[in-house]
């Protein structure tokens, strides 16, 4: 069945807005942290590893980091091990360390490759332990107690929530060895002491480091909305970092969304060129967030008027 003219002309129309894109970014690295939605729906899964071999194809150097949390609830449920959180983050014993790196370093991980090298890439799966790329250190997080009688029971509270980390370092030599070896590396936000322990980090954080160490051209944060909202609801689609500091401090960014835009303010300060926070629900959002005029999400960057 032939295409109708009008179908044949908006392709052409589409691959035509793509080519300048396509040329001002080949041979940048994008740095792509896959969760939410995207990481459950095969629909958008399979989009996604089309859209990051599609980006790898026309000369772009993808660096993939992807999360699980959902997974590792999952698998700990059906092992009977009882999840306990202080201040969302999930307190991770050494039985529950065990199977973050099960599902993060293993099932997650190698799906993900799967899916990528089904559809013609070449994925290669890492964790910050291989070469010890990401160097970790404990978080230790505090909490106010309750007023008591005293001053002293009125400091916070330190509180260890096991093996949850946060990056001390990263070493790029394994991601500049696959990408150069014209690799996809999906990575698992897994780190690791000095004494060779451990440690489950955030894969937001993860990302960000890992953006502006490499002085990526972009970092891409998958999310469950449609971008950054403003107080009315309304997306706002192009930021400068003054401004993303300025919703800070009014308190129209709050909540689940402060720490992801945190992560992409520190990567673009930190020498990233753009972050994104892109609406993982959309088909194909990543590509749409590359190669076309408007996007699909909040584009912020060191710049007064965007890009």
């Amino acid at each position: 069945m032939s295409l109708t003219l009008e179908a044949a002309s908006n392709i052409a129309n589409v691959l035509s807005e793509a080519l300048p894109y396509i040329q001002r970014f080949t041979g940048k690295t994008i740095v792509v942290k896959f969760g939410g939605n995207a990481m459950v729906d095969e629909k958008l899964k399979a989009s996604f590893a089309r859209d990051v071999v599609m980006m790898k194809l026309v000369g772009m150097n993808p660096v993939v980091v992807h999360g699980g949390g959902p997974q590792i609830g999952a698998l700990l449920t059906q092992l009977n091990i009882e999840s306990h959180f202080v201040n969302g983050m999930r307190v991770t014993d050494s039985r529950t360390m065990d199977v973050v790196e099960m599902v993060l370093g293993g099932s997650v991980n190698k799906e993900i490759v799967t899916l990528i090298n089904r559809v013609g890439g070449k994925a290669v799966g890492i964790t910050g332990k291989d070469g010890q790329f990401i160097k970790a250190r404990k978080l230790k997080i505090s909490q106010n107690l309750p007023e008591g009688e005293t001053p002293a029971m009125e400091a916070p509270e330190i509180i260890d929530i096991g093996h949850v980390g946060e990056v001390e370092s990263i070493n790029t030599d394994v991601i500049d060895m696959l990408t150069a070896s014209h690799f996809i590396p999906v990575i698992a936000p897994i780190g690791v002491d000095s004494e060779g322990n451990s440690y489950n980090i955030n894969a937001d954080l993860v990302a960000g480091k890992i953006a502006a160490v490499l002085k990526a051209e972009k970092l891409m944060l998958l999310t469950n909305v449609a971008g950054l909202q403003d107080k009315n609801g309304d997306v706002l689609t192009g930021l400068s970092t003054k401004q993303v500091d300025k919703l800070i401090a009014d308190g129209t960014i709050y909540g689940g969304m402060l720490p992801k835009i945190l992560c992409a303010l520190d990567a673009v300060k930190g020498g990233t060129k753009s972050a994104h926070i892109i609406d993982g629900r959309v088909n194909h959002a990543t590509l749409l967030e590359i190669f076309t005029d408007q996007g699909v999400g909040t584009l912020i960057t060191n710049l007064s008027t965007g890009e």
